[in-house]
């Protein structure tokens, strides 16, 4: 469906003097070209002066059939006939005829021109451009300036390129790589007089590539960025050829005589069947291209072929039309380029492309996927239509009428990663266009348009009094006309306007002046929302412009009016800017009281106005006729209450928002309440609300935690107490998990770890006061991903506790964690705190007893009974460390750091380096160092190490950790060992006592033969008579 609305898009007109009736017309580059009828003479005029004057004027070899302009070399393209042969030529320095000069120069395709003829100064050429098969249309790319040629059955490509002096010289082809300048800039520089000889450039095509098209006539082609569309009378195809380096395999030219089957049915009429085929499926037509070489690719490079889009109509027989009625027209390959890339950049942003039928219009876009945007439906015959940034043109018999596109819709998608999010919106491309009002004219031939100037071909066959009238019939703005010559708009049947469009920000201005009608009589009415959005592609349009696209604006802006008259708009990109913040704020007002499906565009339209959050409450507090509030609002709002925002509210907007959740969606209230920007809440109101929540609802932990919260803002710490008593610790942690804001605020589980949080009024309390609590509800938190680890030891340190509640925190988060890299690096970092304490305590014992006047929530007893990764302590430590030699605080560092070296989980290499701050010359400070050791497998030097400073712990050491297959240690290390040091201290108790419970091992372990030769040679023999008797025992038992 398409909208109409009655907005202007038209400001002035002139009529341009011709002397002859016009056959063709064409643009660019500045200039309108008209070719009189059955004439052999082009006219340029000016479009972008006052009364339109004549540039100049030239005769050309043939009488003109079709006529194009590039603006890429600005150069004129033509296809002539002459004495019944068609000719294909191009027209290059076509300007330099304004000085009257009769130079003119002739030449065929490659074959440049040199000597005399080039000292002279520049001059226009003309290049004959030979063909194997008559053209039948012609196209230039907007881009690259190369120049597409459609034949009877072939395409041909060729490619623009410029020489100079030096490369004739030089009898060299080299490609020019630089850019193209524009055709105002070229136009300007080449009217300036001859130039020098060793400046003179000249524009020469080069054949590409060669197409062969089979069962297709082509009638209309277009060419833009590397994209080829060929039209026949009821197809389009769209092709997108692609330089490759690679070499390919020849592709023979498909043979176009072969018969077509449908010819032998010549009885029957068939007719096709539409059919629409888009992306990778369009190679599934019945249309063969191949591709010719043409001998350069040496150079050039290969060609590679994809199918793009094909879509084929039907005749339709039931709307008035006859089959020479129902055929396609305006092909047109359209590129558009945003301000974020440079003008020299020869790949545009996106490339759409348009075709037409007499009752409809199709509108695709071809980059990043094909898709169809808009379909046209024309309210009569539609002749012939133009496409451009903003609008679309189309004439009919007796009117011009222009529509509305979606190209600025694509175009912003690619320019801005960031549309279709939270953060910016912008209308879909696939909105329904609209129409805008008509102008009426009589007996309109064609159309063309350059920049915002529209050109009209009029020719009646008669002109009544009535006609007239009509014609002259004005609009609703000043219409000019040019100053008068002889010829006048009475005298004869045709015409020639130049209709200058309005600029797209006048049009906005207009647009936003209709709108305010819908929004007095039905401001959630559908077509306010469309209006609106209209208006904004318009804007995007224009913010989207190139510099020099919008330099040109300008300069076609200051045309508008009569001369002497200047327009007060200047619409830069600071008033774009501006307009677009506003048209954002008024559809954020539109779709925060539309229905769910499109509520949530609210925010992102309103983020994109600048509004500050207490200027959308204003704008959204509800009528006496709708007491409620929209839920596009109500969405807007939550996202910026739970988004963590670092803005705050004040109180008279907190209490505000307090009551619009009080309202719309009370189950809401305790995450409003607890949210960062309700810092400024007041406590007794919000009180007074959630107790009526909760006599209503019913009692919930969420809930009495939100009201503990406010006794505690109001000073009233025994109800605090009171109302924290009603649920189990258990229960509570449940409430924080739900609703994580009550107790930290800022950071989230899946933001940025390194995102600072900060704890709640209610976090410092919990921290004096119940430490238990606030540590179970941090590890919660943790497990359920609302926290992250560095996000948790930051609130510890903000909460002044990362001394002890952290540490504390660690433990506990050890024994609930699941995860082995957290685990990995909890256990290196309590090991690390242990080993601070203990190295402290060692230097600063008072220091240390004065820090440390709260006990850990947890004991070394309690984390090796609750905890996996803590280990029980080996029996030969307590002998190593004796509890009444040190500190209590002291003596729980050491016992919780010999239980992870105890426990399975904890990797010794990791904490060796640590170890080395811990001193030998102790006990305590000996088993950690033997700890470490035992734990690498080091038993011999660990046996060594314990004889020479605690012999009295060897016997419970080898009992424990000489077992299974370290058990031969007990007869090749240990008895030896003893042996050798009771032979050299014979009175030492403890190492014979140790001897002895060795040899009692021995003996068990050993057979009698194995047991002799272990001993000693100059051992007494009643010392080791009895255990060998007993060795002999046990192996006949056995």
């Amino acid at each position: 469906m398409v909208h109409v609305y009655n907005c202007h898009p038209f400001s002035s007109q002139q009529i341009v003097q011709v002397e002859q009736e016009p056959g063709l017309v064409c643009c660019g580059g500045g200039a309108l070209f008209v070719v009189a009828t059955g004439g052999c003479k082009v006219e340029a005029y000016s479009v972008e002066k006052e009364g339109c004057p004549l540039i100049c004027r030239f005769s050309t070899m043939g009488t003109v059939k079709s006529i194009r302009h590039s603006k890429i070399g600005d150069y004129l393209v033509t296809i002539e006939e002459k004495n019944s042969a068609t000719y294909l030529r191009a027209y290059t320095n076509w300007r330099f005829q304004a000085e009257e000069k009769a130079r003119v120069g002739v030449r065929l395709l490659g074959h440049l021109l040199g000597g005399a003829s080039v000292r002279g100064g520049v001059q226009m050429e003309i290049i004959e451009i030979p063909l194997s098969q008559r053209p039948v249309a012609v196209a230039c790319c907007s881009v690259s300036g190369d120049l597409l040629v459609g034949c009877e059955n072939t395409l041909v490509l060729f490619t623009l390129r410029r020489q100079n002096q030096q490369s004739l010289q030089n009898q060299s082809q080299q490609t020019l790589h630089s850019a193209w300048p524009n055709p105002q800039q070229q136009s300007s520089s080449q009217t300036q007089g001859p130039t020098s000889s060793s400046n003179v450039s000249m524009l020469d095509f080069e054949r590409s590539v060669i197409l062969h098209l089979s069962k297709v006539k082509p009638r209309q082609v277009a060419l833009c960025g590397g994209y080829v569309a060929v039209q026949t009378e009821l197809e389009v195809l769209v092709l997108k050829l692609d330089a490759s380096s690679e070499s390919q395999a020849e592709e023979e030219p498909s043979d176009t005589s072969i018969a077509d089957p449908l010819e032998d049915q010549a009885d029957f009429l068939v007719l096709p069947r539409h059919q629409e085929l888009l992306g990778d499926r369009a190679q599934n037509c019945d249309i063969h291209v191949s591709i010719e070489r043409t001998g350069m690719e040496e150079d050039r490079g290969q060609y590679t072929l994809s199918y793009v889009l094909f879509r084929r109509f039907s005749p339709d027989f039931f709307q008035g039309c006859n089959v020479e009625e129902t055929q396609l027209h305006s092909l047109q390959l359209y590129p558009l380029s945003t301000n974020n890339q440079s003008a020299t950049l020869d790949e545009p942003t996106c490339i759409f492309c348009f075709f037409s039928l007499p009752t409809a219009g199709y509108l695709y876009s071809l980059k990043g996927g094909v898709e169809l945007l808009s379909a046209y439906q024309y309210p009569e015959k539609v002749l012939e239509a133009v496409l451009t940034d903003h609008l679309l043109h189309v004439i009919t018999k007796s009117a011009l009428q222009c529509f509305t596109v979606r190209c600025a819709a694509v175009a912003a998608r690619i320019d801005d990663p960031y549309i279709d999010t939270t953060m910016k919106a912008c209308p879909p491309s696939t909105l329904e266009p609209c129409a805008l009002r008509m102008q009426l004219f009589i007996g309109l031939r064609s159309v063309c348009v350059h920049g915002r100037h529209v050109i009209l071909l009029s020719a009646a066959d008669t002109d009544t009094p009535e006609e007239s009238a009509t014609l002259r019939r004005g609009l609703s703005r000043k219409w000019t006309i040019s100053s008068p010559r002889e010829t006048s708009a009475v005298g004869h049947g045709w015409n020639l306007y130049v209709v200058d469009t309005v600029t797209p920000f006048t049009l906005y201005q207009e647009m936003v002046e209709y709108s305010q009608r819908y929004a007095e009589t039905n401001p959630q009415a559908q077509s306010l929302r469309h209006l609106l959005s209209e208006a904004h592609l318009l804007l995007r349009a224009s913010i989207l412009q190139t510099p020099w696209q919008q330099q040109n604006s300008q300069v076609a802006l200051q045309t508008d009016g009569p001369a002497g008259e200047r327009t007060d708009v200047q619409t830069d990109r600071q008033d774009l800017e501006e307009a677009l913040r506003q048209n954002c704020a008024v559809l954020g007002d539109c779709f925060s009281r539309s229905g769910q499906k499109d509520c949530h565009l609210a925010l992102p339209y309103y983020r994109m106005s600048g509004l500050s959050v207490t200027d959308v409450i204003a704008r959204n507090r509800p009528l006496p006729s709708s007491p409620s509030y929209g839920p596009g609002f109500l969405f807007y709002l939550k996202h910026y209450l739970f988004e963590e925002t670092e803005q705050s509210l004040c109180q008279e907007a907190a209490d505000e928002v307090i009551d619009i959740f009080s309202q719309s969606e009370p189950c809401q209230l305790v995450s409003v309440c607890a949210s960062p920007p309700m810092i400024n809440i007041s406590p007794a109101r919000t009180l007074r609300i959630i107790q009526h929540r909760e006599d209503t609802a019913g009692v919930s932990v969420s809930l009495t935690i939100t009201m503990a919260t406010m006794m505690l803002l109001l000073d009233d710490l025994p109800q605090y107490t009171q109302l924290l008593e009603r649920h189990a610790e258990m229960q509570l942690v449940y409430g924080f998990i739900e609703e994580p804001t009550l107790l930290l605020h800022g950071g989230g589980g899946g933001g940025d770890q390194h995102t600072h949080v900060r704890p709640t009024a209610l976090a410092h309390q919990m921290a004096k006061t119940q430490p238990g609590l606030l540590v179970a509800a941090m590890v919660a938190l943790h497990e359920n991903n609302k926290v992250q680890l560095e996000q948790a030891d930051h609130v510890f340190k903000v909460l002044g506790c990362e001394n002890c509640l952290q540490v504390d925190f660690w433990e506990a988060m050890l024994m609930a964690s699941s995860q082995e890299a957290v685990i990995q690096e909890l256990l290196f970092r309590l090991a690390s705190v242990y080993i601070d304490r203990l190295t402290n305590s060692d230097t600063h014992p008072k220091l240390t007893h004065t820090h440390s006047r709260r006990r850990p929530l947890k004991c070394a007893d309690d984390l090796i009974n609750s905890c996996s990764h803590y280990g029980a302590l080996y029996p030969w430590l307590t002998v190593l460390s004796p509890a009444h030699t040190i500190y209590s605080q002291h003596q729980e560092a050491l016992h919780k750091l010999q239980s992870l070296l105890c426990g399975p989980s904890l990797s010794v290499c990791s904490v060796e380096p640590l170890l080395e701050r811990l001193s030998e010359e102790t006990l305590w400070g000996f088993s950690l160092h033997l700890l470490c050791a035992t734990r690498g497998g080091q038993y011999s030097r660990s046996m060594e190490k314990l004889l020479d400073r605690c012999p009295q712990a060897i016997i419970a050491y080898a009992n424990h950790q000489l077992q299974d297959k370290n058990m031969a240690l007990w007869w090749k290390k240990l008895l030896p060992e003893l042996c050798n040091r009771t032979r050299a201290t014979p009175d030492n108790s403890i190492l014979l006592a140790a001897l002895k419970e060795t040899l009692v091992v021995v003996a068990m372990e050993t057979s009698p033969s194995e047991f002799l030769e272990l001993m000693p040679d100059d051992g007494t023999a009643s010392y080791f008579l009895p255990h060998l008797l007993t060795c002999s025992q046990t192996h006949l038992l056995a």
